[in-house]
């Protein structure tokens, strides 16, 4: 159905018009008209034509002063003109309008009927466009809430790496390298500085889910993740890894006023923690501090920075420095970590020449929690008593190289044992599920049985044993069947169907066919000398 507006202040153009329109296209159309510039622009913003056919002289305003008013309110329509006037002026005036065809009084039926069938073309088109991206905008409301969570688990979880947070920055639109947690909590009413009722008022919430994103997405610019329990996390981007006193103000007011919303709209009460700026890598940590703010509060609304949370550093302290050091301690980056290390200890010398003992205290810290690390991160097994010489090996030395030394040595011994301990670890189970199927292989043994034997999931099995010996399971017990196969038809008189059950099969055909696969020629064939050992 298209829309069209016939505008002309002679009544009998309107009427030939008007019949052309409903001999050529009937029910397709429904026709408006109106006779003076004033009524035809009120004419179009009630009627919102699809084409509209306008005559230049009109008495009041005039057809061109008539098509800008209706274009600042209907940007989409299509103006057709008709006029007796044959002048360069209005032609001009009406491209700058995006006149679709300028038609010269007496008309020709022909090319009213070829200006229409353009216009309606063009009105198809863009009906076209605009569901393609109603359908794009819907399904990007469906896809946009799961990438959103994504990014809020991978975050919370830590289960990430670079690469995956510039992808979702990159999907989501966000510019900014820094951001700041909320978390919201929700419950039947406050008690002191917990929330009634958690378990009921998640499902609730979960119910209100759309609306209390669309009320978070209406007060910050932010990421919101999935309902957790009675907790919703939000991430809010923003400039710098440190909010001003004013912004912190003001963002504390629009939470209080969201607590407020969020009640009226739900029925459910809430409330609003908020922990400090960071790297969006780092965000776990001040997801923790906005529920610690809870914790130690009972405002409805909470920001870590009001409360004595977490630790202040004075003066320049290389905060970056120490974080940066122990993540790479713990993905056991020996060549950055000792860098890292190298920088931080040049800076203490630097700024704490006169502080010999601090310095002494200090690698000592970072060196028990690099193996800390390492011990966590790495496998490996503790030992009460293999630190006995730290203290006073740090205590004999008084000078800073030899601290600095001692100090990168300990960094990068932490990084390696992370390397190398989970090495060990995986070879040791693979050479542990190596002699077991080198002892069992004449039975039925399957992945689940070795995977058990070495006491992990079948899937990491998998996966290790075939970094580790270039084959799957499945091809590595046949290789040794068939190895084993060879050597007792070449050195025994043992029959057929013997040494098929000696090497592991049930299915004596089942069993040559396999040989001749793997070998070349079958059981027969390669004990009477045709095939190759």
């Amino acid at each position: 159905m298209y829309k069209i507006m016939l505008a002309d202040d002679e009544g009998i153009v309107i009427d030939s018009v008007k019949f052309i329109i409903e001999k050529e296209f009937g029910e397709e159309c429904i026709v408006e008209f109106a006779k003076t510039g004033r009524s035809v622009i009120e004419l179009a913003e009630k009627f919102r034509p699809d084409i509209a056919i306008m005559d230049i002289q009109m008495p009041g305003i005039n057809g061109i002063e008539a098509m800008k008013e209706i274009r600042q309110s209907n940007s989409n329509v299509i103006f057709i003109v008709m006029s007796a006037y044959d002048k360069f002026d209005y032609a001009k005036e009406a491209i700058k309008l995006g006149v679709l065809e300028y038609i010269t009084k007496p008309m020709e039926r022909t090319k009213i009927v070829a200006a229409i069938k353009s216009a309606m073309a063009l009105v198809d088109k863009e009906r076209t466009r605009r569901s393609n991206d109603l359908m794009i905008k819907e399904k990007l409301e469906t896809v946009v809430p799961i990438i959103e969570s994504g990014l809020i688990y991978n975050i919370l979880l830590q289960e990430h790496f670079s690469e995956d947070i510039e992808n979702y920055k990159t999907m989501l639109g966000i510019e900014s390298n820094y951001a700041y947690m909320i978390a919201v909590v929700c419950g039947d009413e406050q008690e002191g500085n917990h929330m009634t009722n958690a378990v009921g008022s998640s499902v609730r919430m979960q119910k209100h889910y759309q609306e209390v994103r669309e009320c978070l997405k209406e007060y910050f610019q932010c990421i919101v993740g999935t309902v957790m329990a009675n907790k919703l996390a939000v991430l809010v981007p923003c400039s710098t890894d440190r909010l001003e006193y004013n912004e912190r103000i003001e963002l504390i007011e629009r939470a209080r006023e969201l607590v407020r919303r969020l009640r009226k709209k739900t029925d459910i009460s809430f409330r609003i923690g908020i922990g400090r700026a960071g790297e969006l890598q780092n965000l776990a940590e001040s997801y923790n501090e906005a529920l610690n703010a809870l914790v130690i509060t009972t405002g409805s609304v909470a920001h870590v920075d009001d409360l004595p949370i977490g630790c202040d550093y004075a003066g320049d302290y290389p905060i970056h420095l120490e974080k940066k050091l122990f993540e790479e301690v713990e993905k056991g980056d020996v060549n950055n970590a000792v860098l890292t290390a190298g920088r931080f200890f040049d800076w203490m010398a630097e700024n704490n020449p006169d502080s010999l003992m601090e310095i002494r205290t200090k690698v000592l810290e970072f060196v028990l929690w690099a193996e800390h690390l390492a011990y966590e991160k790495g496998g490996m097994t503790y030992q009460f008593n293999s630190r006995q010489d730290y203290l006073p090996t740090v205590m004999n030395m008084t000078e800073f190289h030899q601290l600095k030394v001692w100090f990168t040595d300990k960094i990068m011994e932490s990084c390696r044992n992370v390397l190398s301990k989970r090495a060990e670890k995986s070879n040791s189970i693979i050479e542990n599920a190596k002699e077991y199927i080198k002892n069992n292989f004449s039975k039925d043994i399957s992945l689940d049985d070795v995977s058990r034997v070495a006491n992990i999931s079948p899937y990491y099995f998998s996966k290790i044993f075939k970094e580790d010996t270039g084959e799957n399971f499945i091809e590595y017990v046949t290789n040794i069947r068939i190895e084993k196969a060879k050597e007792l038809l070449a050195t025994t008189e043992c029959s057929m169907k013997e040494i098929c059950a000696m090497v592991g099969y049930s299915d004596p055909n089942y069993f040559s066919r396999s040989f001749k696969k793997n070998v070349g020629v079958t059981p027969t064939e390669f004990k009477e000398g045709k095939g190759e050992e």
